[in-house]
């Protein structure tokens, strides 16, 4: 199959009565099947024909997860056009325009949560001949148009002049655009991301290589939509298995929306989920204070239960291997009294997430394959459509991003582009079907990405002896040490918030200096907790000093001597910390809307206090700016 639309045809024939969206109305879950889907496509496609979208047109599609989102998308490529998924995330109205500007946006597609973005907009783009509204509003705008009243044009077209649809949506290659996806956009003007039709079927058939979805399967895709991940591995990957998927139950709120997640879970009860490291921190999270709840016996017992599975399952490679078997009984045991429990809220039938997006810390994966229910870490992309490598229930090593897809070649380069051995840390380089078109209107880009059909990653790895692919992390997040030695920062950051219950975020700094920083946001319940357990009070200098002492032992945990001293290079690890009193968010733009770290920003906002950092007065913990830091943190001065 060399289209999308190809792809729907073919499953829609052989999964026409399958559910494939669930969305929930009035109190329940209703499914809508393969067929009904595509009846709602065509007329839309043929509704957005009436409005004089022809081949090429770009339509921007600004929603949350819902059945009409996917409708949306593929009538946009049955009508021939190229639809421009935008970020529910994106608040500022500059960073909306700069998107449906640059991709000369025709029309956009739109639902009511999102609409008041586009209010005084819409009429600042020229271009921009119609918003097509998914929910009526209290009061239309003479650019509005309502979805219903295009489907009611689309039907009359398809029963007067059926063959002019049929014409349009055959004529539709491999080689025609589906998607532009934009870029974050974190250090410049974001880049717009050409994918082809068959970057999407080569990648489809590519991720099928590392694991079977069979058609039974349904999840609850919890990811923004417009995400690549999401929208491969999760929305096209499941169609052509003939399998379904699910959408949040919107709130009123952004926060409402992620606090229907756990009832949305029980309810769907997935087989399987999409994750990222943000994500999963909130799982696990939950998880142990739901257990720390149930007193203390009970935190102790799954505490031990947790240890005797991590010795069993080793990293998954090895599990159960030489005299681990002997552990397995007691595995059974545990797994029967404890952790078939937390398996229940997720549903009961969730067999595995899948995580991607960053990098995820070992130790999280330790604990949920610990559960019973592993989460598999990925590689990829939005530039290679975006699947690499996965990890999957037949073949894993925790700690690695798993092996590749299939019809995928694959190279580690050193700063010269020069090949490296197996083994050896460089560049991950790729080339196959999946690779982009370019960077719209962005030829310098492309050219320096696209080398003869190779995709250079930007990111750092290496290829193990069992053939399993290590991603270290971003190039241009690299700790430089002065010496120029370069070392990722990410794992140690994903390790520190992900252990520590008192560390929420943490970025860390070398930049050819003698030794590395780390700025650290704390998390203010965990010590809060922690200080009244102690019986000290988070407003005192006694109190304040205990829990910059707690947390710099946190931090040593990962030196000679101590409980994870294995996990990384001693010189890597940060020699003064920072405590800040802010977070790093997407409101104040330190968080990208994939919900990394812009680094750039932080350390351009907190430039006074890494050179702070570097002085001998902040190797004490409890240094003045620390002290002014955590009180502003717990007393909100």
């Amino acid at each position: 199959m060399r289209t999308i639309i190809e792809l729907f045809e073919e499953s829609v024939k052989k999964y026409g009565n399958n559910p494939l969206m669930l969305e929930k109305r009035k109190g329940s879950y209703e499914s809508t099947n393969y067929n009904e889907i595509r009846k709602s496509v065509v007329q839309f496609a043929a509704g957005l024909m009436t409005m004089g979208v022809v081949k090429g047109d770009r339509i921007a599609l600004l929603s949350e997860g819902r059945n009409d989102w996917v409708i949306s998308e593929l009538a946009v490529l049955y009508a021939g056009a190229i639809n421009i998924p935008l970020s529910v995330k994106l608040g500022d109205a500059s960073e909306i325009r700069f998107r449906l500007a640059h991709s000369g946006s025709k029309m956009i597609i739109i639902s009511g949560s999102q609409s008041h973005k586009m209010k005084d907009l819409k009429h600042e783009l020229p271009q921009l001949e119609n918003v097509i509204l998914l929910d009526k509003p209290e009061k239309m705008d003479q650019k509005d148009i309502l979805y219903q009243d295009v489907c009611e044009a689309g039907k009359k077209l398809l029963f007067e002049d059926p063959e002019k649809f049929n014409e349009c949506w055959s004529s539709i290659k491999g080689d025609d655009y589906a998607n532009i996806c934009y870029t974050s956009g974190t250090t410049a003007d974001p880049k717009g991301i050409i994918l082809s039709h068959r970057n999407y079927t080569a990648n489809i058939e590519q991720a099928k290589s590392l694991m079977d979805v069979p058609e039974w399967y349904t999840t609850l895709l919890i990811l923004p939509w417009d995400h690549a991940f999401a929208h491969t591995a999760g929305i096209y990957t499941l169609i052509a298995s003939g399998a379904s998927m699910a959408s949040i139950q919107a709130g009123k709120t952004p926060m409402e929306t992620l606090k229907n997640i756990p009832q949305n879970i029980r309810e769907i009860r997935p087989v399987f989920l999409l994750s990222v490291p943000a994500l999963a921190k909130n799982f696990k999270k939950n998880i142990e204070t739901g257990v720390r709840q149930k007193g203390k016996t009970a935190k102790k017992l799954f505490d031990t239960g947790l240890s005797v599975a991590y010795a069993y399952n080793g990293i998954g490679w090895d599990k159960g291997k030489g005299f681990r078997f002997l552990l397995k009984p007691l595995v059974k045991l545990f797994d029967k009294i404890l952790f078939t429990k937390v398996r229940e809220n997720f549903g009961g039938r969730l067999k595995f997430f899948i995580g991607g997006g960053a990098l995820l810390d070992i130790e999280l994966q330790k604990f949920f394959y610990a559960l019973g229910i592993p989460m598999f870490q990925g590689y990829g992309l939005t530039e290679a459509s975006p699947i690499i490598s996965s990890n999957s229930e037949s073949r894993h090593k925790l700690g690695s991003s798993g092996y590749l897809v299939s019809d995928l070649d694959l190279k580690i380069c050193d700063e010269d582009k020069n090949e490296l051995s197996a083994g050896e840390k460089g560049e991950i380089v790729v080339r196959g079907e999946n690779v982009m078109k370019g960077y719209w209107k962005n030829e310098e880009s492309t050219e320096s990405t696209i080398v003869d059909g190779w995709l250079y990653t930007g990111d750092m790895g290496y290829m193990d002896t069992d053939g399993f692919l290590c991603v270290l992390g971003r190039f241009k997040s690299l700790l430089i040490s002065d010496d120029g030695e370069k070392y990722s920062p990410e794992g140690i950051e994903e390790a520190f918030t992900g252990q520590s219950a008192y560390i929420d975020q943490c970025m860390l700094y070398n930049n050819q200096k003698p030794y590395t920083v780390a700025l650290i946001v704390p998390n203010k319940e965990a010590l809060n907790r922690w200080v009244k357990e102690k019986n000290l009070k988070p407003d005192t200098e006694e109190g304040q000093e205990a829990m910059l002492k707690l947390i710099e032992n946190e931090l040593n945990e990962y030196r000679l001597g101590r409980k994870f001293e294995k996990m990384f290079p001693q010189r890597w690890l940060p020699v003064s910390a920072g405590i800040l009193d802010e977070a790093f968010t997407e409101s104040n733009q330190l968080l990208n809307s994939t919900m990394k770290m812009v680094r750039g920003k932080i350390t351009e906002k907190y430039k006074n206090r890494i050179e702070y950092l570097y002085t001998s007065e902040s190797k004490d913990i409890c240094n003045p700016q620390n002290i002014e830091a955590i009180n502003s943190l717990m007393t909100g001065t």
